[in-house]
C-alpha cells in the first residue's frame, strides 16, 4: 500500500519563519564542476536530497572524490572512468549534466533511472554530444537508458542543439565544454524554455574562471582549465514557493531568511508573481516577508521561465477572485510527469474548473471539496497539494514521499510552519 498524508487544514494566518535548505540548482552545477575542476573544492551547504545525492553518486561511480565534511561536501577530481553504471532516479540534473561529464571518462557509463526517466526527452541533448564527438549508444530512442563510450576526451566545436524540450539541454552541455578540445561554439535550433536556469549556469562557469561568451545563435566556451573554487549554496528559493504561498491563502506571513539580494535562481520571480496575486513583499535583515492581504488575485502571465513555480501557483488561482491563465508552459508535459494533465485532474478534484491551452492552462475557481489526490511520484505536486489543503478540509495525497527529490523533511517543514507537532497523526 503506498503512504498517504492528510495535508493540514489551516484556515488560521499563520505566522512564521520558514528556513530552507540549498538551492537544488545551484548544487547540482557545483557539484559537476568541482568534480571536474583543477583542484579540491568545498560546496558549503548543499542541499541534500534525492536528486542531489544521485548526482553525487553518479560522479562518484565514474570516479570523482565526494566526502561528507559535517553539513558540507569536499570534492576532489580524479581520473573519469568506466565501467559505470548511473542511477538518474527520476531527476533530469542527472539525465543531462552528467553525459557530458561521462564522454570525458575512459570507458563505458550507463545511465538508466526510474520508469518514468525513460519518458523524459533526451534527443537533443544526445545529439548535441554526438556533434561535439562523443560516442553513444541509445538504440535510436533519444532517450534513457543509453550508454557513453568515453575515450577521455571528446573534441567540441561547432554543435547545433535542439533544447526546446529542456533549458538543462544547454546547460549539461555548457558545464563540461570547457574541458572539450576545441570547447564549444553551441547554437540554439529555436527556443529554450527557462532561461534563467541557462543564465545561472553561465554565472556559475564564470565565476569558476571560464570564458563564456554570448552570441547571435547561442554561447562560446573558450578550452581551459575550471578553476576550484569553495561555495557557500544560497537557500532554494522554488522550495520557498508553497512556504510563501501560505501566507496568501491563511491571511498569514511568512519569512524566508536569507534571501540573496542577488541571485540566479529563477525562484526569485516570486517576488513579483507573489505580489501580482495580492500579497504585500517587503525585505529586511531578517528575510524576504510575505504578508497575505484576504485576497489573492488572478494571475496571467507567461511562465515560461520559471515552470518549477507553476504548480503552487496553480493552486494559489484555485482561490483567485477570477480565472487566471498561465502559458509558455508546454515543456512541462516532459517533467517528471505530465504536469499540465496532473494539475489538470488535481485542481478539477477539488473543484476548480480547468482547461489546457496549447501552451498552458487557465484556471477557474469553483466550490471547493476534499479529494484524495495523486503525486504523480512528482515533489512539486505534493507541496501544491499542500497549498490547496490549508483552505479545503479533507485534501489527501497518496505517495507523499515523492518531495523526497527536493526536500526531504517537506512535511516536517511544513507542520512546524503551521505551528503542529511534527509527525503528529491526523
Amino acid at each position: 500500500m503506498r503512504d498517504v498524508w492528510s495535508a493540514p487544514h489551516h484556515p488560521a494566518p499563520v505566522d512564521a519563519v520558514a528556513a530552507l535548505p540549498g538551492s537544488k540548482s545551484i548544487t547540482a552545477r557545483e557539484l559537476i564542476l568541482a568534480a571536474i575542476a583543477d583542484g579540491p573544492s568545498r560546496l558549503v551547504r548543499p542541499l541534500r536530497a534525492r536528486d542531489t545525492d544521485l548526482m553525487a553518486a553518479g560522479l562518484r561511480a565514474m570516479g570523482a572524490q565526494i566526502d561528507d565534511d559535517g553539513a558540507d561536501w569536499l570534492v576532489v577530481p580524479r581520473p573519469l572512468r568506466g565501467p559505470a553504471d548511473v542511477d538518474a532516479g527520476l531527476s533530469g540534473t542527472v539525465l543531462r549534466f552528467l553525459p557530458p561529464v561521462a564522454a570525458l571518462a575512459v570507458g563505458p557509463v550507463r545511465l538508466d533511472g526510474d520508469a518514468r526517466l525513460r519518458d523524459r526527452p533526451n534527443a537533443g541533448l544526445l545529439t548535441g554530444l554526438r556533434a561535439a564527438g562523443a560516442d553513444i549508444d541509445d538504440g535510436g530512442r533519444g532517450r534513457a537508458p543509453f550508454t557513453v563510450h568515453g575515450h577521455g576526451r571528446v573534441r567540441g566545436g561547432s554543435v547545433e542543439v535542439d533544447a526546446s524540450a529542456s533549458s538543462q539541454i544547454v546547460s549539461g552541455l555548457l558545464l563540461a565544454a570547457a574541458r572539450f578540445d576545441e570547447g564549444i561554439e553551441l547554437s540554439l535550433i529555436g527556443g529554450v524554455p527557462s532561461m534563467p536556469h541557462v543564465d545561472m549556469t553561465v554565472t556559475a562557469l564564470r565565476e569558476h574562471g571560464v570564458q563564456v561568451t554570448a552570441t547571435d545563435r547561442g554561447w562560446q566556451v573558450s578550452p581551459g582549465a575550471i578553476a576550484a573554487r569553495d561555495v557557500v549554496v544560497e537557500p532554494d528559493l522554488s522550495n520557498a514557493a508553497p512556504f510563501l504561498a501560505s501566507a496568501l491563502v491563511t491571511a498569514g506571513r511568512v519569512t524566508v531568511p536569507d534571501w540573496p539580494e542577488t541571485t540566479t535562481q529563477a525562484g526569485a520571480q516570486l517576488v513579483e508573481l507573489l505580489t501580482a496575486m495580492g500579497g504585500e513583499v517587503t525585505r529586511s535583515t531578517e528575510g524576504l516577508q510575505v504578508t497575505g492581504t484576504g485576497e489573492i488575485r488572478a494571475l496571467v502571465a507567461d511562465l515560461g521561465e520559471v515552470t518549477e513555480l507553476v504548480p503552487v501557483l496553480a493552486a494559489l488561482a484555485a482561490f483567485a477572485d477570477g480565472p487566471s491563465r498561465f502559458t509558455g508552459i508546454t515543456h512541462m508535459r516532459g517533467h517528471e510527469t505530465d504536469r499540465l494533465q496532473a494539475l489538470d485532474e488535481v485542481l478539477t478534484a477539488v473543484g476548480a474548473r480547468v482547461r489546457q491551452l496549447p501552451d498552458g492552462l487557465e484556471i477557474e475557481p469553483g466550490p471547493r471539496r476534499p479529494a484524495q489526490l495523486d503525486s504523480y511520484a512528482d515533489h512539486r505536486m505534493v507541496m501544491a497539494a499542500a497549498v490547496l489543503g490549508l483552505a479545503i478540509d479533507g485534501v489527501e495525497v497518496r505517495d507523499p514521499g515523492a518531495v523526497t527529490k527536493t526536500l526531504p523533511d517537506f512535511r516536517e517543514r511544513w507542520a512546524r510552519l503551521l505551528g503542529e507537532p511534527v509527525g503528529a497523526p491526523r
